[in-house]
């Protein structure tokens, strides 16, 4: 008597994997347009030139707390005038509140089309305060 049972359904195996190439090209394009607190945080600790973080929020948003040392550009006000006093041979970092808010994308977006070389942080100043990095601000 033999017991052959039916292979189980697979919700992660339905679609296939990437080929390693595939991937290797994803995931590094991915990480040319993202950045993460961590990394902000230990290259601002190390001193590293080279990026700018700029929080894209409101004033009043920004002045309750934000990255220290981070620029305040809102979003809806990024254009040529507002962004002069930033180098083009300088990555900028773009942030906003966190997970549920588009607005670093949404700076990103303007950055790019103003000519700048940009990363999002993934996670905003939500995931920074997670991850137990000082804010500057009124509320902090």
């Amino acid at each position: 008597m033999s017991t052959t049972t039916a292979p189980r359904f697979s919700s992660v195996l339905e679609t296939p994997a990437a080929d390693p190439e595939t991937a290797q090209r994803h995931f590094a394009a991915k990480l040319s347009l993202e950045t993460d607190p961590s990394d902000v945080q230990a290259d601002m600790e190390k001193g590293v030139n080279g990026f700018v973080v700029v929080d894209v929020r409101s004033p009043e948003r920004y002045a309750e707390g934000h990255v220290p040392g981070a620029l305040n550009i809102p979003h809806r006000t990024l254009r040529a005038e507002t962004t002069a006093g930033i180098s083009r041979d300088t990555v900028v970092i773009t942030y906003c509140d966190g997970p549920g808010c588009n607005a670093s994308t949404k700076g990103a977006l303007r950055f790019a089309a103003l000519g700048f070389r940009v990363k999002e942080m993934i996670g905003g100043l939500e995931w920074w305060v997670r991850d137990g990095f000082q804010v500057e601000g009124n509320g902090h």
